[in-house]
């Protein structure tokens, strides 16, 4: 997602300033952006001494994107999703108190409990940390917004939902929609956790960095929460049928982490309509056909 963030930023007319680890990016995902970047700094947020230095040049926004995001990862190292989501959010937060810097942070739809089939989740439904990764998000949230509270930083917390679309790395455990997409392509099996009567909100990227952008320069979100999808459930089984075509192609395996499954999860994002004016335009099947074509465009390099 960062990669499109950084994009729409820069068709806005903004000087941006990137910094990333690249545990789960690439400088290829910005190749093309040139002088329109006021830089790139390959570096850790968990580095303070570097984020006073970022942000001595005084930033009007920071967009707070950085996170462990692996699951099975956080279950397996609980420490370092600790490390890197909240004590990394504090450092980021400071810097943003000292230099009244306007705090834009990217949570997950994951910190909500499930919803009933074929309901709605909105930013009033109930929280549930079903693993450390979760537990980071939401205990990110909280700094975030005690800060808003105790020092009258400008935040806003985001809660998008399953971003998908090009770019996205089709060998993440996330990233369903790309790995679909590319196994198809290869015409190797399609693997489900489960039985695949899970769903999702599957919500375009470039959809996304619009409403994140969007948020970041407005001063009727501050201290507020907001849910941004499409507003439309799909079970993981038909979305495996919609990119494949073939039902022989679909496999059901165990679930390496089933407890930390959230069964199902629709976006209500009143919020983001309501102070933004923002919806979703970019129906699934469109989105579907943009990634799969991205992915198709990649293999024949």
């Amino acid at each position: 997602m960062g990669r499109w963030v950084a994009h729409e930023f820069v068709k806005r007319g903004c000087e941006v300033w990137v910094l990333d680890n690249l545990s789960n990016g690439a400088l290829a995902n910005i190749e093309g952006f040139g002088h329109k970047l006021g830089g790139v700094v390959v570096d850790d947020i968990g580095n303070r001494k570097l984020l006073a230095e970022l942000f001595s040049k005084e930033f009007t926004v920071c967009v707070h994107c950085a996170a462990a995001i692996n699951v099975q990862e956080s279950i397996d190292r609980p420490e370092k999703c600790l490390t890197d989501n909240v004590i990394g959010t504090f450092n980021v937060l400071e810097e943003c108190r000292k230099h009244g810097t306007r705090m834009v942070f990217i949570s997950s739809a994951l910190v909500y409990m499930t919803a009933d089939d074929g309901g709605t989740i909105s930013e009033e439904h109930p929280l549930h940390a079903t693993c450390p990764y979760a537990a980071s998000k939401i205990t990110g949230e909280n700094f975030t917004l005690a800060y808003h509270k105790s020092y009258g930083l400008p935040t806003v917390i985001l809660r998008p939902f399953s971003i998908y679309g090009p770019w996205q790395r089709s060998d993440s455990e996330g990233g369903v929609i790309s790995i679909f997409c590319d196994r198809a392509l290869r015409n190797q099996p399609l693997s489900i956790y489960g039985d695949g009567e899970q769903s999702r909100d599957f919500f375009y990227v470039e959809e996304c960095a619009t409403f994140v952008a969007d948020a970041s320069f407005s001063s009727a979100v501050n201290g507020r929460i907001l849910n941004a999808g499409s507003g439309t459930e799909t079970k993981i089984k038909d979305l495996a049928l919609k990119i494949c075509g073939k039902p022989d192609m679909i496999r059901f395996v165990e679930h390496h982490h089933a407890h930390a499954e959230i069964m199902h999860m629709c976006a209500k994002s009143t919020n983001a309509q309501k102070l933004l004016g923002w919806q979703c335009r970019t129906p699934l099947e469109e989105g579907l056909h943009r990634t799969r074509e991205w992915l198709a465009s990649r293999m024949r390099r």
